[in-house]
């Protein structure tokens, strides 16, 4: 569960952010009298309280993002560990919290270090790529200053990963991001596409296929511009990625990693893929066969089904009325969940990578099949196309893991025979 303690309040003016919008959902005035989209001591104690008394796990995790949570101050954060401690009945506590780093000092990275607490901080890329989209309310860069916000974190010695939104202008310089979230020190990496949807009828899928383009160049397609890789279909904003775009992103990072840093540096999109072709479900909803596993609490207490789907008819109860355990198993909640798999198109579960895949987030499902049905993935193409180029390291991995030896022997099966050469057991 997504913890949302102030709501979408934000000291940064994203371009790209979906988030901030929601702001306008609630009325400040009346969000359980709280004007300051902070969620309350009430709220806030009993969505701790609930959640620890209903886990049966002896570990439990919470996650704290926004808006931009560090807005409330350290302080509010220390209240939270002691209500954790006061209801945690023996269980172990994990805090991650997402942040834009902006706002960081020694303060916080004192508290976040004392707490063993997992920070996951936003950045783009080198400086042109970050502050293409990322900038305040006064439209102003904020590079510099997520770069000291990061300083202090490894100053501290905070465990931290990194967030990278795949953007239609970033995802044009895959290695040029990959090599500086290394520089920087991430070893844990998540490269997130941005895909906003502003259109009425589905997009059909023949307008997503593209010629085959050179692995590190930018297909070309018929909505991309030739010279950018830009989006260049108008329902869709300036700032999405195209799918093969980004499918070529992860493609050109993969081979750089998998020749170099497997076992070193963890990536969020192939630790998922090797998981999957092991046999074991997605650890991520978005990979998963069915979802509603991550509802999210907002600041006044409201529970919605996910945070992409914050809107009324998602609204599922209030952590002050509604039990939590009671709104997570309710028929509304497990009917979201179940609709991930049941609205799957013919051509998705006649896919080879459904097992991978099944059809991804349903807020990218706009487009269309060949066969015009509706409710194919916006990313399907790219998604393909990175999961056949992976394929057969996939395939490899597995075979070291169910041979209990490391699947970092990829690196060396790589250099000394390549992908077209079978091996030995």
């Amino acid at each position: 569960m997504i913890a949302k303690p102030i709501g979408p309040l934000c000291n940064l003016d994203c371009k790209y952010c979906f988030y901030l919008e929601k702001e306008q959902l609630f009325n400040p005035e009346q969000a359980n009298g709280n004007p300051h989209f902070q969620m309350s001591g009430a709220v806030l104690e009993s969505y701790i309280q609930q959640k620890l008394e209903n886990s049966r796990s002896s570990v439990e995790t919470f996650l704290w993002q926004g808006g931009e949570p560090t807005l409330l101050g350290v302080d509010y954060f220390r209240d939270v560990v002691k209500l954790q401690q006061k209801y945690a009945a023996g269980k172990r506590i994990n805090n991650s919290l997402q942040t834009n780093g902006t706002l960081l000092d020694d303060t916080w990275c004192e508290f976040l270090k004392e707490n063993n607490w997992l920070v996951g901080i936003s950045i783009d890329g080198p400086q042109a790529y970050h502050d293409k989209y990322r900038v305040d309310k006064a439209g102003e860069a904020t590079f510099e200053k997520v770069i000291q916000g990061l300083a202090l974190l490894k100053k501290h010695k905070v465990e931290f990963n990194t967030l990278t939104a795949v953007h239609n202008d970033n995802a044009n310089f895959p290695l040029d991001i990959y090599h500086f979230l290394k520089e920087s020190g991430s070893k844990f990496m998540q490269f997130i596409p941005i895909v906003e949807k502003a259109m009425t009828s589905p997009l059909p899928m023949q307008q997503l296929d593209s010629e085959p383009g050179c692995q590190g160049e930018i297909p070309r397609k018929q909505n991309m511009d030739e010279k950018t890789g830009s989006n260049l279909n108008h329902d869709l904003s300036e700032w999405s990625v195209g799918s093969l775009q980004y499918g070529n992103f992860l493609n050109v990072i993969f081979d750089e990693w998998v020749q170099r840093d497997v076992g070193q540096v963890f990536i969020q999109n192939f630790d998922i893929a090797l998981e999957t072709w092991s046999g074991r479900p997605s650890s991520l909803c978005v990979f998963n066969e069915t979802c509603g596993l991550d509802p999210i609490i907002e600041h006044n207490g409201d529970l919605f089904a996910c945070d992409h789907y914050v809107s009324p008819e998602y609204k599922i109860g209030n952590i002050l009325n509604d039990s939590l355990q009671q709104v997570v198993q309710s028929p509304q909640q497990l009917k979201f969940g179940q609709d991930k798999r049941n609205t799957l198109s013919q051509m998705c579960r006649e896919c080879q990578f459904l097992f991978a895949c099944y059809g991804g987030c349903p807020k990218h499902r706009f487009t269309s099949t060949p066969a015009g049905e509706a409710g194919l993935n916006y990313l399907c193409v790219g998604y393909q196309q990175y999961f056949k180029h992976i394929e057969p390291y996939m395939e490899f991995m597995v075979h070291e893991l169910q041979h209990r030896r490391p699947p970092a022997n990829v690196m060396a099966w790589d250099k000394c025979t390549g992908i077209n050469a079978g091996w030995e057991e």
